[in-house]
């Protein structure tokens, strides 16, 4: 692993991906849209600026798109008291800064719920900085996440390595010339995740920290 690190929050360090599915769905429903949970969940981890005209079509979007990421945002902070820190999550965060790397927490969720991640991982004093999908035009798969992580570091892309859960972190890394190593917390397969470009799949953060050592 290179010496800056570039962690996804969502799915990767907390356990939120299914919370999400639910809440998109309900959102969308609620504009008249019954959507499969299951084509929901395949999202998770691309930015709400984006996953409404990809399970949709552009003409929803532009007609009610906002309508449903505001219906998303009431649903999910209704479900986000029941998020939990992944198991080994708040010991990777430790692991890295006591170990002399520099992180960088890059996450496609709302500002208000990266300050509420932080607070739940405990990493407020150690992260090196964060960022969130107010600091950035799009948000994942786009790589603008990833690239504004690695001007937060002052790091160049090879000098970096991105920590995440989805298909979509690893494009939105490569993208931006960073490679990307995967675990399977967020309910996709390790094939999918070597397919969307991950040089490395561990089952769990706790795996991965025992790589580390």
């Amino acid at each position: 692993m290179n010496r800056v690190v570039i962690l996804d929050v969502d799915g990767t360090l907390v356990d939120t991906n299914y919370q999400h599915a639910l809440a998109w769905y309900r959102a969308f429903r609620d504009n008249e849209l019954v959507l499969p949970i299951w084509r929901i969940h395949r999202h998770i981890g691309m930015g709400g600026d984006q996953l409404v005209a990809d399970l949709t079509d552009e003409g929803v979007e532009a007609r009610i798109g906002e309508q449903i990421r505001k219906s998303e945002t009431h649903h999910y902070a209704a479900m986000m008291g029941e998020v939990e820190a992944f198991d080994g999550a708040r010991e990777l965060l430790h692991q890295l800064h006591d170990n002399g790397y520099k992180f960088i927490l890059a996450s496609s969720a709302k500002p208000e719920e990266i300050e509420y991640y932080i607070d739940l991982l405990d990493a407020r004093a150690i992260a090196d900085g964060w960022t969130s999908a107010g600091d950035v035009e799009s948000t994942k798969p786009a790589p603008d996440l990833v690239k504004s992580a690695l001007a937060r570091a002052g790091a160049r892309a090879d000098e970096a390595t991105m920590v995440g859960d989805s298909p979509w972190d690893a494009r939105s890394a490569g993208q931006a010339g960073v490679e990307t190593i995967a675990v399977m917390t967020g309910g996709f397969s390790e094939q999918e995740l070597r397919d969307a470009g991950a040089v490395d799949v561990y089952e769990s953060v706790r795996g991965l920290n025992q790589a580390l050592g």
